[in-house]
């Protein structure tokens, strides 16, 4: 069973309904799916406290280097900074990006794209091969 870390924002409805989807798709994939979003800590220390940040960035990279993979949720130039953050990490690991494009008409920022191993939409993860892994390069508008 693979390991994924499943990097994405959820600070909306409409990103928490598309991290929803892509677990269900990953799951029915039969992949081992570390989502932050699921997973936060739950220590006693208040949301944006110092202890609070220090733990959860402490956390969300021990499971980078857990993840064989990394799949992420891409809004195209729109998006979240800590997002942007792990796939560069993720990058600098050598752990394959798997970027889930949500908007393929949007802009893509080629540090995103370029950094990744696979450039897919939401409807093609449904079918991608977490086995081969295959790669994909961006084609789209960037910046």
């Amino acid at each position: 069973m693979k390991r994924v870390y499943l990097a994405s924002p959820f600070f909306n409805e409409k990103e928490i309904a598309y991290v929803e989807q892509v677990e269900k798709i990953l799951a029915e994939k039969n992949l081992s799916v570390f989502s932050p979003m699921r997973h936060p800590l739950d220590n006693g220390a208040k949301v944006g406290s110092r202890q609070w940040s220090i733990e959860t960035f402490t956390d969300d990279i021990k499971h980078i280097k857990w993840a064989e993979i990394v799949v992420a949720i891409y809004h195209g130039n729109y998006s979240d900074s800590g997002t942007a953050w792990e796939l560069g990490y993720a990058y600098a690991t050598d752990k394959p990006v798997i970027l889930v494009h949500i908007d393929p008409n949007g802009l893509s920022n080629l540090m995103v794209h370029e950094g990744a191993h696979a450039s897919i939409t939401l409807d093609e993860l449904a079918t991608y091969d977490f086995d081969l892994l295959p790669a994909s390069f961006y084609s789209g508008k960037m910046l």
